[in-house]
C-alpha cells in the first residue's frame, strides 16, 4: 500500500463500502454481521458455505449482492437427483453446421457466471458435490478433453439446512475446508422481524443501483494481499489456529473435545480474510482485532469434535471461544 494509487484506491473500497451497505439496507433488514462477512469474502475470493434455516433472506442476501455489484448471478437447487453435468454444462451434438455436418458443441452449464448461489449444497451425492467443489478450487471446467475457464471473479456461497438431516450428503473435512468461511444465519430480533414483514407486505421491493463492475472487483481482490500485515499479526493467527490441533494445543479443553484441528490453510484464509476486513474499513494495516473477529467464521466448519464432546453438547465456536481466550487476551 506504498503507492499514491493504491492509498487513493483504499479510500474508493472503503467508501464504496458504505455504499453497498446503503444499497443493501433498502431490501434487508438485520443480518449486518452476514452481509459484512460475504463482503469481506467476496474480497479476498474467498468461497462461503451460509448455515441458517430457511426464510432468513439468505438468497436475497446473495441475489441483492450480485446485483449491486453487476456481477452475473447464478443458481442451482441442489437435489438428489441433480448429476454433474446439470452443473458444470455437457457436450451435446450439434448438426446445425453447414452440409449437415456433426459436430460437438459444449452447453455451458449455471456454474459460468460470476456468483453462485448453491442452494442446500447437501441434498446432492458426492459426485454431485465434487463437480461444484472442483470448479471452485480450479475456476475452470473440463469437458470432453477441454478446459473451459470460469468468468472472473468467480465465487460460490452455499447454504446448508443445520435441521433437517434426512436425505442429505454431509460435505467431507476436505471439502468444508475449501470455504473460506462458514457463517451462522441467526433469527432476526423482534423489531427486526417487524420491521421485515412489514416492508415485504407493503409494495414491491425497493430497487438497487449498480455501484461497482467485475473489473474493479478484479481490482480491489488484487489490492487485497498487498494491505501490510506485520509479523506478530501473522504469528497471532498461526498459534490460533494450531491451537485448535489436540497434539499441539495446551489447551486441556482443546486436547479433551477436539479430534481433528484446523490445517495451514485456515491461517492462509484468515489472513486475507482480515487483509479484505482492513481495506473494507479504509485502514492502512491489519491487526489483532481483525484475526479475533473472523476466527470463529473460518474455523467453525475446520474443527471435527471428538464424540465425547458431542455427547456433552459442545460446539466449535465454544471450542474457538477457548483458544481466543488463552492465545489473545
Amino acid at each position: 500500500m506504498s503507492t499514491l494509487s493504491e492509498q487513493m484506491l483504499l479510500q474508493k473500497t472503503a467508501s464504496i463500502h458504505n455504499k453497498i451497505l446503503g444499497q443493501l439496507s433498502g431490501r434487508i433488514i438485520g443480518q449486518h454481521d452476514v452481509i459484512e462477512q460475504l463482503l469481506i469474502a467476496l474480497l479476498a475470493g474467498g468461497h462461503v458455505l451460509l448455515v441458517g434455516v430457511p426464510g432468513l433472506a439468505k438468497t436475497l442476501i446473495v441475489k441483492t449482492l450480485a446485483d449491486t455489484l453487476s456481477l452475473q448471478f447464478g443458481r442451482i437447487q441442489f437435489t438428489p437427483d441433480l448429476m454433474p453435468t446439470d452443473i458444470t454444462g455437457t457436450d451435446i451434438l450439434d448438426t446445425s453446421n453447414a452440409g449437415g455436418a456433426r459436430d460437438f458443441r459444449f452447453v455451458k452449464g449455471p456454474v459460468f457466471c460470476n456468483l453462485l448461489l448453491a442452494d442446500e449444497v447437501n441434498r446432492t451425492p458426492p459426485k454431485t458435490q465434487a463437480a461444484l467443489l472442483q470448479s471452485m478450487q480450479e475456476q475452470s471446467v473440463t469437458a470432453g478433453g477441454r478446459t473451459y475457464e470460469l468468468p472472473r471473479p468467480f465465487l460460490v456461497f452455499a447454504t446448508q439446512n443445520p435441521i433437517e438431516q434426512a436425505g442429505t450428503y454431509p460435505l467431507p473435512e476436505a471439502q468444508l475446508d475449501r470455504f473460506m468461511f462458514q457463517v451462522s444465519v441467526n433469527y432476526p430480533s423482534r423489531d427486526e422481524e417487524f420491521a421485515i414483514v412489514r416492508q415485504t407486505t407493503a409494495g414491491p421491493e425497493a430497487p438497487v443501483s449498480r455501484l461497482v463492475s467485475p473489473t474493479e472487483i478484479l481490482e480491489l481482490q488484487r489490492l487485497v494481499p498487498t494491505v501490510p500485515c506485520a509479523d506478530h499479526v501473522i504469528a497471532a493467527a498461526v498459534d490460533v489456529v494450531r491451537h485448535t490441533r489436540p497434539k499441539e494445543s495446551a489447551i486441556p479443553e482443546i486436547r479433551d473435545n477436539i479430534a481433528f484441528g484446523a490445517g495451514p490453510r485456515a491461517a492462509q484464509m484468515l489472513i486475507m480474510a482480515a487483509k479484505a476486513r482492513t481495506l473494507l474499513s479504509g485502514r492502512f494495516a491489519v491487526d489483532i482485532e481483525d484475526v479475533r473477529t473472523l476466527a470463529h467464521s473460518v474455523l467453525r466448519h475446520r474443527l471435527v469434535l471428538s464424540f465425547e464432546a458431542e455427547a456433552r453438547g459442545y460446539s466449535s465456536d465454544r471450542l474457538i471461544d477457548s483458544v481466543l481466550t488463552a492465545i489473545l487476551s
